[in-house]
C-alpha cells in the first residue's frame, strides 16, 4: 500500500471511516465488569508474567552478550 504522506486527505478519511465502520461493530462492556475480569485474568497469571517476577538472566534474549566498554 502507499504510504500515509503520499495519501491524499479523501483517501486517508476513507480509511479512517473504514476503520470507524470496523469498531462500531464491536461490543460494548460495561468497564467496570471487564475491569474486574481483567483483573481476575492477571492475578491469575501473576505467577508466570516477567513484567511482575522479571526475567532470569540466563532466559533473558535481550540480555547484554558481552558488556562494551566505553572509555
Amino acid at each position: 500500500g502507499k504510504m500515509a504522506q503520499d495519501m491524499t486527505e479523501k483517501e486517508l478519511l476513507k480509511m479512517e471511516l473504514d476503520q470507524l465502520k470496523k469498531e462500531v461493530k464491536n461490543e460494548r462492556q460495561m468497564i467496570s465488569k471487564t475491569g474486574k475480569e481483567l483483573k481476575e485474568y492477571i492475578e491469575s497469571m501473576a505467577g508466570e508474567d516477567p513484567l511482575l517476577k522479571g526475567i532470569p538472566e540466563d532466559k533473558n534474549p535481550f540480555k547484554e552478550k558481552g558488556g562494551c566498554i566505553i572509555s
